[in-house]
């Protein structure tokens, strides 16, 4: 250790940075930082490794900015070649996709006698699949689709209302408001929080709850199951 140590402090004392007697020697950084956290350096070398610092610094920000830079445009490439995959759902494929988005964001564990199906959620994108899943796989009427919102003191309420009207195609007028207000939030939620308020969708009727358990139930037994 003595030889290495040494060999360290000659080069150290040349103006080498850690980096490069660790290139040098071997020697892990941590060591070469216990060794010399105590030792004085002339002005002039100090110069010069203040100077291969910033050097340093400047290198590892640009590096940093093409790596940034690069997974980004990974990150896009993966995220086109995955939407090509997803091809227009048949009707087999929206069953499940409707009773898996139930099984995740639905109302299954109702205590009431007169079940319904009901489904919350503030995603404009997963609340319209899930209109079509309604719509096309259990043949609800327009007229049996029940919709309100919950929204928060600093949402607009007309703009809400017509947002969700474009959304899911029902008229504006049949929606239901119901303010809330968080108690850790006590008014300040911020205006960016659920801009749009949470929609709750809800069809009463017992049988196409009871239906979509069963899907789920099926689901489940699949869950242990291999891919084939």
């Amino acid at each position: 250790m003595n030889f290495r140590y040494r060999k360290a402090l000659k080069l150290r004392f040349a103006g080498k940075s850690y980096g490069e007697i660790n290139q040098a020697l071997g020697v892990p950084k941590s060591t070469l930082s216990s060794w010399f956290k105590n030792l004085q350096l002339p002005p002039s070398i100090q110069k010069i490794l203040i100077e291969k610092g910033r050097v340093t610094r400047k290198h590892l920000m640009k590096f940093n900015q093409r790596r940034t830079r690069a997974i980004q445009i990974e990150n896009q490439r993966i995220n086109k070649e995955a939407v090509k995959e997803i091809r227009t759902l048949s009707k087999y494929e929206l069953k499940l996709v409707g009773a898996t988005l139930y099984w995740g964001e639905g109302y299954k564990n109702q205590k009431r006698k007169s079940k319904s199906v009901q489904l919350s959620n503030s995603d404009p994108y997963l609340v319209t699949l899930f209109l079509r899943f309604l719509r096309e796989i259990l043949k609800i009427p327009e007229e049996k689709l029940n919709v309100s919102l919950h929204v928060h003191p600093n949402i607009n309420e007309k703009s809400t209302i017509k947002f969700w009207s474009k959304i899911t195609g029902i008229p504006s007028e049949r929606f239901h408001v119901t303010h809330q207000i968080s108690g850790t939030s006590q008014r300040k939620r911020p205006s960016n929080s659920l801009p749009y308020g949470t929609l709750d969708l809800r069809v009463h009727n017992r049988q196409n709850f009871y239906k979509i358990k069963g899907w789920i139930d099926g689901l489940i037994r699949q869950a242990c199951k291999k891919i084939t």
